[in-house]
């Protein structure tokens, strides 16, 4: 081969048989991103190309981890007004028209990431290659991030493979793997690693004609059937996401049914669209939250900690689900409890977890095979990191860790899954005090992201970078936060819950409260969050954060615990259960709604997360956000409880504190970090752009 030209993003090499291979290796990134620069870089090099006249061409990315992650959200972030939006969207739509229009066959060789962008870069190729393995993925998850494909994704995805598969895959924002794009049509070939660059050839050398959707999947597009799908469609995403939340995908589902079989006219109602929608605080917002996701990440990316063993003690549901998760993602894992009669049910619902996650039989007996059951404890002896998940009871965890800590390598991580006992309390007896680390970990595990990294003044920093570490290689995203009562998210979320409760004492239907918080943008009502995690557990850390946050338990729930109406788990809690789901009283006729409902929950919420930021529980006001966001779901499409406060007004929510403390007591005390918050939210709205 010999190459033809070098870009630093990008680079061309044409083979022998007049091939041309063009590889993404974006400059000073991780992940192959669609910047402005790398997409006039890759037009230059397709109009270089076509003057050269190749047999075809082949798009290829040097990248490890992809082919090609998506645009670059940083610039989306920094895009200042419509025009600037509209004008990036049309110059990327122009770039992947010239692609398509090639005289030349194209083909797109995809391994691991194609998402956004990258999908509708390899959707302009004529062929599509992915490589058959669990890494690669493919998906157009805009709505995601508060838009959805405009590059001509949904042009071309649609007349593809028809319009419920593609508006599935759209409106969903999920990614799949090679073999289901297989089968939806979306490429034209799955295969494993070796033969993967063959058989872009053959098709460049013997090109065939290109797939075509079927008879049935080109009737899902005609003018007749779009309305009744449309309809259909917006019910199903409704389900999920409110439109005055989430407005990007009836954006799609819109301009689909008006424009669906003119793809013309599709491309320019997408730009069009994509471009109201950037720009809209709704996408600004799940934008940043994207980035503080990034963030998280991050913090492991330096990390040389390479744990292959992981021990879990206690097999109850949160420890038993981490040895689960463990085990999904590739570590090495010895689940032990007093019997093996305790760990079954833990197997069994790893079982479960497997078939869901991992479908085919191979990669599940794989996985069940790295999940030992172990009720002697055998395992800590050879374990990298050892993660304690019993009661929560300090003595009982004290007297653990002095039997298993003689037994643990001297490099093991010791770590306690303790939801709010501070380190100090558990560490007393340990030949190492520093080595013990929290790692708290929230329920459902294999649905939360959010891990707690809990540490003191007397943890070990490296035993702290081993715990952001390890998070970080089982795909979960590290919060370091101090080891105060409740540390963040349950001290956060516990005063919010607690006046929930208060409002239903003081009788406020149950569903008109939670129907307030969904309308905020909760994923769930307090009062069915309650009943969901448990109204004894909810008893057990309110009882231990009311000392510290000087704040009074509700009565109510501890009447409700007595009597044994523990929520779903009892099938009574504040909801009856039947079969596991919530039975709602209607409200009675005539209820009329109090708009103070969710300001009551929301200020105790808020002002928590200043006392929060003023002890130092988390280290700025991004962290906290994101904690937050991806472990409670506080509404992303707000961007996060802090950046709530400054766009409303610290001093406005400051005065409606006061207010409701002249009017139901010292429960809603302003915080002495308001001033602060304020200071911030003034310096935030003398910089912002006008975007």
């Amino acid at each position: 081969m010999q190459a033809q030209t070098k870009d630093p993003d990008l680079y061309s090499v044409i083979d022998a048989d007049n091939v041309a291979w063009l590889h993404f290796n974006k400059r000073d990134s991780s992940a192959n991103v669609l910047s402005a620069a790398v997409l006039e870089a890759f037009y230059a090099e397709l109009l270089r190309l076509t003057e050269m006249a190749p047999r075809g061409l082949v798009l290829l990315s040097d990248k490890a981890n992809g082919f090609i992650a998506g645009a670059d959200v940083h610039e989306f972030a920094r895009l200042e007004n419509r025009d600037q939006a509209l004008a990036a969207i049309q110059r990327g739509q122009e770039v992947f028209d010239r692609l398509a229009a090639l005289p030349f066959p194209s083909v797109a060789l995809i391994h691991g990431f194609c998402l956004g962008g990258g999908l509708e870069m390899a959707l302009a190729c004529r062929y599509r290659i992915a490589r058959d393995d669990a890494a690669t993925r493919l998906g157009l998850p805009e709505v995601r991030l508060g838009i959805h494909p405009g590059f001509g994704g949904s042009a071309r995805l649609v007349p593809l493979v028809g319009a419920p598969r593609a508006m599935d895959l759209m409106l969903s924002g999920r990614s799949i793997d090679a073999r289901r794009a297989r089968g939806m049509g979306i490429v034209d070939y799955a295969l494993p690693e070796r033969h993967l660059q063959e058989a872009a050839r053959r098709l460049i050398l013997e090109p065939p004609p290109p797939r075509r959707a079927t008879r049935l999947q080109r009737l899902s597009n005609h003018p007749w059937a779009r309305p009744a799908l449309a309809s259909l469609f917006r019910r199903q995403v409704g389900k999920k996401a409110r439109p005055e939340h989430y407005p990007a995908p009836y954006a799609l589902i819109d301009l689909w049914r008006e424009h669906g079989d003119d793809p013309r006219a599709m491309m320019h109602a997408e730009a069009e669209s994509v471009a109201d929608l950037i720009v809209n605080p709704t996408a600004q917002n799940l934008i940043r939250a994207f980035q503080l996701q990034e963030a998280l990440k991050a913090l492991g990316r330096d990390s040389s900690f390479r744990p292959r063993h992981v021990h879990v003690v206690g097999a109850g549901i949160m420890g038993g689900d981490i040895a689960a998760w463990c085990a999904l993602r590739g570590m090495q894992v010895t689940l032990s409890d007093q019997s093996p009669e305790r760990i079954a049910p833990a197997i069994k619902r790893a079982a479960a977890l497997f078939k869901a996650k991992l479908k085919r039989p191979q990669p599940i007996q794989a996985a069940m095979d790295r999940l030992m059951p172990d009720h002697r404890g055998l395992g800590v002896a050879r374990a990298d990191v050892v993660i304690e998940a019993i009661f929560e009871d300090a003595q009982a965890k004290r007297e653990l860790y002095r039997r298993i800590e003689p037994q643990m390598q001297s490099h093991a991580l010791l770590a306690t899954n303790t939801s709010s006992l501070p380190l100090q309390q558990l560490r007393e007896g340990l030949q190492r005090p520093g080595r013990l680390i929290g790692l708290h970990f929230f329920n459902p595990v294999a649905k939360m992201q959010l891990v707690e990294i809990v540490r003191d003044e007397h943890s070990d920093e490296t035993c702290v970078s081993q715990a952001i570490g390890f998070t970080r290689r089982i795909d979960r995203l590290p919060l370091p936060v101090s080891s105060t009562p409740g540390f963040l998210i349950n001290r956060i979320l516990m005063p919010y819950l607690l006046e929930a409760v208060e409002l239903e004492t003081e009788g406020i239907p149950a569903s008109e409260i939670d129907r307030q918080a969904l309308a905020f943008g909760m994923p769930m009502g307090p009062i069915k969050l309650a009943d969901t995690v448990g109204l004894d557990i909810c008893l057990h850390v309110a009882e231990i954060l009311s000392v510290h946050l000087e704040t009074d338990v509700p009565q109510r729930l501890r009447d409700l615990v007595a009597r044994g109406r523990l929520g779903r788990k009892s099938g009574h809690g504040f909801y009856r259960y039947n079969k596991g789901k919530a039975v709602k009283q209607k409200l009675p006729r005539g209820y009329q709604s109090d708009a103070g409902i969710m300001d009551r929950m929301l200020l105790r919420l808020l002002n928590e997360v200043v006392a929060c930021l003023r002890e130092g529980v988390v280290a700025d006001t991004d962290q906290l956000d994101a904690g937050m966001i991806y472990g409670t779901g506080f509404a992303p499409f707000r961007g996060g409880p802090c950046h709530y406060i400054r766009s409303i007004g610290a001093d406005i929510l400051y005065q409606k504190l006061q207010a409701f403390e002249q009017s139901h007591g010292r429960r809603f005390r302003p915080d002495t970090g308001w001033d602060e918050m304020a200071g911030f939210t003034r310096r935030d709205q003398e910089t912002e752009h006008p975007c």
